[in-house]
């Protein structure tokens, strides 16, 4: 080994102790920004020692196109990662997450194509066999291969149902199961057929077949188990990039695709959970048709009690203790920084705010988290729903802002879409006030029983709005 090489092997050590101190520090909103950078910071050292190395080290022969491909990939990724991250509108991050994982899954995929070539002995492009290549590396080529183009075609189809650009509801079609189920053979018959018998031709269905089954296993879930489908996209994306650092012989894109795949597998988990239902069931095909029309029907058996922006802030006023609870109709009409501005105001009145936040609210795992941070909203008030669930028994006012499903009362009765999903008992609250534009129904489709409840007030607006009303109705009384 020479000094160049123990050099960077130190510092792919040191950029691995970054990844894991900054997931550690992403467990809390509080440190998640730092951890976030750390990480990144790690990954950017790591990428400028593999550069060094290539550069400096005689055993690379790379040819001028071959610095191009490599100098010019890595300012052209830089470039439109920082734009596009810094563009984005938080509404549409999910759909930014789910390409950035269709394009880690995607460049491990990759990866597999040129290592096994470079590894071939003898090359015949017509179909003849290759030999002398270790099983270890077939194995590791082929998981690589399944995984990462399965999260490649996955990803595009996930943030195209985010985007509204492929419907938001389940889409099935006459032997759609028996395609997937076809899929899914083809690719793990193809990765056991290419260890068998190296080839062109096992690599080529291996990846028609994983592409295919990505597309078939994200068509059929609907847009309430979206937040689930992308965690666990994510956690394909490191599980791909690890198998590329096998396929390469790279310690760094094995810790790293490692901890990724981990963490998104525990946090697919505790998605799941939170939705009361196993990952299997989501994937064979998730309940959820999108966004329901506005005027649609009310939930049956009882009568809708409107309210004004006065009226709401009058109850606020006189009350003690506040529960917000955010959903995606705040992230929708982008009216974060109004729920922080009305927290902050109450809470300098002397009352108690907390934000409710459901684990599967919003299009993405913590969106509500992001939104409400981005807002300055002080981070001991974001309650998670085991935390804030015993709350709403003492608490005044539960102002629901654009939340359905997570607020269903419907889930603690057997027979309906959401049985049995955990909810915030924002029923519970001795009074509710919920701001929606219209009666239309949540992803799962169903009439939302606490709109009809006795006890809440619907304010009809626009959350941007309806806030923005409450808060100077509030400065009013206050004045």
């Amino acid at each position: 080994m020479t000094a160049l090489e123990a050099t960077v092997g130190i510092i792919y050590l040191v950029a691995a102790t970054t990844f894991v101190l900054g997931l550690h520090l992403m467990r809390s909103p509080a440190t998640a920004r730092r951890g976030n950078l750390l990480s990144a910071s790690g990954m950017a050292t790591a990428i400028l020692a593999t550069v060094a190395l290539v550069a400096f080290d005689d055993s690379f022969h790379v040819t001028a196109w071959g610095w191009v491909a490599l100098v010019g990939g890595t300012a052209l990724g830089g470039v439109a990662g920082a734009v596009s991250a810094r563009r984005v509108k938080m509404t549409a991050m999910p759909q930014l997450v789910s390409l950035f994982n269709a394009v880690g899954g995607g460049a491990a995929a990759i990866i597999a194509f040129p290592e096994l070539m470079h590894r071939f002995e003898e090359l015949d492009l017509l179909g003849g066999a290759y030999t002398n290549i270790a099983t270890s590396v077939l194995i590791f080529v082929g998981l690589d291969l399944l995984i990462g183009s399965i999260t490649f075609s996955g990803s595009l189809i996930a943030a195209g149902k985010l985007q509204g650009w492929i419907s938001g509801a389940p889409i099935t079609f006459l032997g759609s199961r028996v395609l997937t189920l076809v899929a899914a053979a083809t690719g793990v018959g193809s990765v056991i057929w290419l260890i068998a018998a190296p080839g062109m031709l096992p690599l080529i269905v291996l990846t028609i077949a994983a592409l295919a089954f990505g597309i078939f296993m994200v068509l059929p879930i609907g847009g309430a188990d979206m937040p689930v489908v992308v965690s666990l996209l994510n956690a394909f994306t490191g599980l791909a990039v690890a198998m590329s650092g096998f396929v390469v012989g790279s310690d760094i894109l094995i810790v790293a695709g490692g901890l990724v795949g981990a963490s998104g597998t525990i946090l697919t988990k505790l998605m799941a959970d939170a939705m009361n239902r196993s990952v299997l069931s989501i994937m064979v095909g998730g309940f959820g048709t999108g966004d329901a029309p506005a005027g649609a029907a009310v939930a049956s058996g009882g009568e809708v009690t409107r309210t004004d922006a006065d009226d709401v802030a009058l109850r606020l006023a006189y009350a003690s203790k506040v529960i917000i609870v955010p959903g995606y109709g705040l992230a929708a009409a982008q009216a974060q920084r109004e729920a922080g501005e009305l927290g902050k105001a109450l809470t300098e009145r002397g009352i108690t705010v907390f934000y409710a936040i459901h684990p599967v609210a919003g299009r993405m795992p913590g969106h509500m988290n992001v939104l409400l941070a981005e807002a300055d909203v002080p981070y001991p008030q974001l309650l998670e729903m085991d935390d804030v669930n015993p709350e709403f028994s003492t608490c005044d006012v539960a102002l629901v802002v654009g939340a359905n499903d997570v607020t269903n009362p419907a889930a603690r009765r057997a027979g309906n879409a959401i049985s049995g999903m955990p909810i915030l008992d924002v029923d519970k609250a001795r009074s509710i006030v919920v701001i929606k534009r219209s009666m239309g129904h949540g992803y799962a489709g169903l009439d939302n029983e606490l709109y009809t409840d006795p006890k809440t007030g619907m304010l009809f607006a626009d959350a941007k709005k309806g806030l923005g009303q409450i808060l100077a109705a509030l400065k009013e009384y206050a004045a």
